[in-house]
């Protein structure tokens, strides 16, 4: 692990790449990394997260920008500048249930191949997935999800890169933080190696790749 700035980090990321972004309508989303993204004009962004949270905030800065150019999520509905983008073809959206989405985010960082789930069967989710019946009943496959990079907001992080959230603001972080090729994180407080206990380490150093420095 890593220390670097802001502008370090987003430097590593090329226009086209694929990013999964943690948070939940913004919260735990890691909004200096945003920022940046959008002060570097990152474009054609491959964008997996759970929601396109509202303009102006969170992946929403993504959006007002034009930076994206595939959505991969389970929400737009909150989000007037993506539907618009949608309905005039400047962005390609990919609408999965959200049990459905994490699901395949943690096969992704499980090193499965997918996973079978009965959500969609029989509706339009269905599309031309294969099929499985098991037991009598119809699963459809749903394969993995992996990013080039996963950005990930933590609420304390240790000099080692040992993470611990707080409260609602771990929703999709973990998951994507073992489904990337490379993780960069934020974090509210970075403090010495020790003060997070091991039963509260969420996330394990060895998955983070470059912390972002405070200040």
């Amino acid at each position: 692990m890593r220390n670097v700035s802001t502008e370090e980090a987003v430097a590593m990321i090329p226009n086209g790449a694929k990013l999964m972004v943690g948070g939940f309508m913004g919260v735990g989303t890691p909004e200096r990394l945003i920022d940046e993204l959008v002060r570097q004009h990152k474009s054609e962004l491959l964008l997996v997260c759970n929601d396109a949270a509202v303009p102006g905030k969170g992946v929403g800065k993504l959006i007002d920008a034009a930076l994206v150019s595939t959505l991969t999520t389970s929400h737009i509905g909150l989000n007037p500048k993506v539907q618009a983008q949608m309905m005039a073809n400047k962005i390609a959206v990919d609408l999965v249930p959200q049990g459905t989405l994490v699901e395949r985010i943690r096969a992704g960082g499980c090193g499965l191949g997918g996973v079978l789930t009965p959500t969609g069967v029989g509706t339009i989710v269905e599309g031309d997935k294969r099929q499985i019946a098991i037991g009598g009943k119809t699963f459809l496959v749903e394969t993995a999800l992996r990013s080039d990079f996963a950005l990930i907001h933590t609420f304390l992080a240790d000099y080692l890169g040992n993470l611990a959230y707080a409260l609602t603001a771990r929703n999709f972080n973990p998951v994507m933080a073992m489904a990337a090729d490379t993780v960069i994180v934020t974090a509210e407080h970075i403090v010495p190696v020790g003060v997070i206990a091991p039963d509260h380490v969420m996330t394990p150093a060895p998955l983070v790749d470059y912390l972002v420095a405070n200040g």
